[in-house]
């Protein structure tokens, strides 16, 4: 579909007077504030105005959303950003959408009127399975929870043509056609990802005439500098969205009249081509267009005018604010100690979750394995939260490939428990979005190492609260099997918990029995912070991890360890699997051997351990994954730190070295602690 005559009655003194900002901002910051250091780093939109502006006016719906990139800033100005605020983002002061902790152009804004704006991430087509997670969530909201005047809303998300090469932008695309969502795509294709043609990003340079035969996706191809061919593709893409029959994508072509960024000349054009390109400038056409039919010459002077001093009373407001307090640079890290988010979890949405206890009251004494333990807290969190949504590759009609989700997609529909595509960026990314629009979701990674591809938005999302300065939050629980069991490979048996150790704003648990398992995952399911909740494979099923169930209320708060064998004489720490094997270890030797059962690794019990080395006045770490830079560094490093003189002998770590775990079953059993190494490491210790 091509160019279509518009219904709707466009304010265009709006968008003209907007564009006029937009641009007088990009030269300002190109001319002035970064030659004087004010800005360090400046993304131009100069050529993108006209559709963005336009699309704005049209976001007006209860759930209407938008994700962006670092092209739009006119959209974020046309949906309430201030010129104020735009350029105090770019000066990195402390009036700016994220107080100045993050680049100026990587935006987010809560609903000013019209579209909610996600908060992005810098990485090249992150924006788009996020939009797919809260077009989703539009949809559950609506069919599900009853709340009808979400009826019509829409996710839009934006992108430069050298992002459609990007996995999340594939990923997308797959979800918004196969489930039928109401997710724009608007593609500004300016020819050029720096200095990259589209033609090696895209066969032909025109992501539109590839999609043509894309099942479920409506297409609209035009001219984005053109205001009347522009405002008939924008009417007709969002109005085909707005009737819930499935996605659509928009490319609008337009010319890219600044570099990538401001420290990018284009020598790359030629002369030729940079004329050709400001030939199309769209405000240039918008002028024609408004000047003389819908306004004379001295009304758009007169806007000329007043966009002017808009943008210079901005400017020397925005130099009047005062620079981010570094006092402040570690908060809003977690929900405690931070404000209430203007959207994300349910604490945004006023909803409180059902209460708690830290006291084990078993309903009956049978002893559940913990993959049992597991599917019967997930069952029991659906049926209390009913913005709960559990999904993942073969979570549903199979159960899991490891059984934990076994029957529940029977019992709670498929709109609960439900199967995905196999794109781990997509999984993620949507539950993003969905975590933004106010749903509690629990994505399952099949297998530790299938997050790889996934990482990207999993590191983005512990960041998240912080980088907007607290304005969103994205509370999930991500559940991820890992570890070895009766075989290993090096693609089914990876730990690397330090990887998300790493990561800002992760809550990170590995319960190494059942009644733990219940716990710290119910804590999870009904807190304010994304978690990481690793399930070891071996312990799934393993008899030394079963205990009865501890009731549906229970929750084990993070950060509390747990004294599995008391002791006087040396202090093991462990966690996971490591913990049966160090208790067998303990029984060999029979000496006084304090163990201590980390459970959560962010945070971990650093008092407990710090009691225990105190009295025992040794220290072994016992952990499966990788010995360099492994957690167990983490904790030898706070004890030399904060108990140094305490100490009788040298900290010692016990790990994996840095190899891929192997498929060879004698291999596996050579990489990981085996009890008999665990304890010449006791006996060593103890003799020492």
């Amino acid at each position: 579909m091509s160019d279509q005559p518009y219904k709707f009655s466009f304010d265009w003194r709006e968008a003209a007077r907007l564009a006029l900002v937009s641009r007088l901002m990009d030269e300002l910051e190109e001319r002035e504030l970064t030659p004087q250091g004010h800005v360090t780093y400046q993304f131009s939109a100069r050529g993108h105005e006209l559709g963005q502006l336009l699309i704005a006016q049209l976001l007006t719906r209860p759930m209407d959303a938008a994700s962006v990139y670092y092209r739009s800033r006119p959209f974020m100005l046309g949906s309430g950003l201030t010129a104020e605020e735009a350029l105090a983002s770019d000066m990195a002061r402390a009036g700016g959408m994220s107080a100045g902790r993050d680049v100026g152009v990587v935006f987010n804004m809560p609903r000013r009127g019209r579209a909610l704006v996600l908060p992005m991430a810098a990485d090249v087509a992150s924006q788009y399975t996020p939009a797919a997670g809260w077009a989703q969530a539009i949809r559950y909201r609506h069919d599900h929870l009853g709340e009808t005047d979400t009826a019509g809303s829409i996710a839009v998300v934006f992108g430069g043509e050298g992002s459609v090469a990007g996995n999340g932008f594939w990923a997308a695309l797959t979800m918004a056609t196969t489930l039928r969502l109401p997710l724009l795509f608007v593609i500004e294709d300016n020819n050029y990802a720096i200095s990259v043609r589209s033609w090696l990003q895209t066969p032909g340079s025109n992501i539109a005439a590839n999609l043509a035969s894309f099942q479920n996706l409506a297409i609209w191809d035009g001219d984005g500098c053109d205001p009347l061919v522009t405002a008939g593709l924008v009417e007709s893409a969002v109005a085909h969205v707005r009737t819930w029959d499935g996605p659509a994508l928009l490319r609008l072509t337009v010319p890219r009249l600044s570099g990538h960024s401001s420290v990018d000349n284009q020598a790359y054009k030629s002369d030729d081509e940079r004329a050709a390109e400001w030939a199309r400038d769209p405000i240039a056409a918008l002028r024609a267009f408004l000047v003389p039919a819908q306004m004379d010459k001295g009304e758009w002077d007169a806007l000329e005018k007043e966009a002017a001093g808009e943008v210079a009373r901005a400017r020397d407001a925005a130099l009047a604010q005062p620079q981010a307090d570094p006092a402040e640079v570690t908060s809003r890290v977690w929900a405690a100690g931070s404000p209430k988010p203007a959207a994300g979890g349910l604490a945004a949405e006023g909803i409180a979750q059902s209460p708690t206890t830290d006291a084990p009251n078993p309903p009956d004494p049978r002893r559940l394995t913990m993959v049992e333990a597991i599917r019967r807290t997930l069952d029991v969190e659906l049926s209390v939260n009913p913005r709960c949504l559990v999904f993942g590759e073969d979570v549903g009609h199979k159960g899991g490939v490891h059984a934990a989700t076994l029957g529940l997609h029977a019992k709670h529909g498929e709109a609960r428990v439900f199967d995905t595509s196999l794109s781990e960026e997509g999984i993620i990314g949507r539950a993003v979005g969905m975590a933004l629009a106010g749903l509690m979701p629990v994505p399952e990674m099949q297998f530790r190492k299938y997050a790889d591809p996934a990482t990207e938005q999993l590191h983005n999302i512990g960041s998240l609260r912080w980088r907007t300065a607290g304005r969103f939050a994205a509370p999930l629980v991500v559940r991820m099997p890992g570890g070895f069991r009766r075989i290993g490979d090096p693609w089914h048996s990876v730990t690397d918990e330090a990887a998300f150790i790493h990561s800002v704003g992760w809550r990170v648990a590995y319960p190494s029995n059942a009644e733990d398992a219940v716990g710290l995952l119910r804590a999870a399911l009904r807190g304010d912070d994304p978690v990481m909740f690793f399930e070891h494979r071996a312990m799934l099923d393993a008899a030394s991890a079963r205990r009865p169930y501890p009731g549906d209320d229970y929750a084990l708060p993070f950060g509390r360890g747990r004294v599995v064998r008391l002791g006087e004489a040396l202090t093991v720490v462990t966690w996971g699997a490591m913990v049966e094997r160090c208790e067998a270890a303990a029984e060999q030797v029979g000496a006084s051997i304090e163990i201590i059962d980390l459970r959560s690794l962010v945070p971990w019990d650093e008092e407990m351990v710090l009691t225990s080395v105190r009295k025992t006045s040794r220290c072994l770490i016992v952990h499966e994954d990788f010995q360099l830079a492994g957690f167990g560094a983490e904790i030898a490093a706070i004890i030399v730190e904060k108990a140094f003189l305490d100490l009788d002998a040298p900290v010692q770590r016990l790990a994996a070295p840095s190899i891929p775990v192997p498929f060879n079953t004698a291999l596996m059993d050579w990489m990981i602690p085996r009890v008999e190494q665990i304890r010449e490491w006791m006996e060593w210790l103890l003799a020492y």
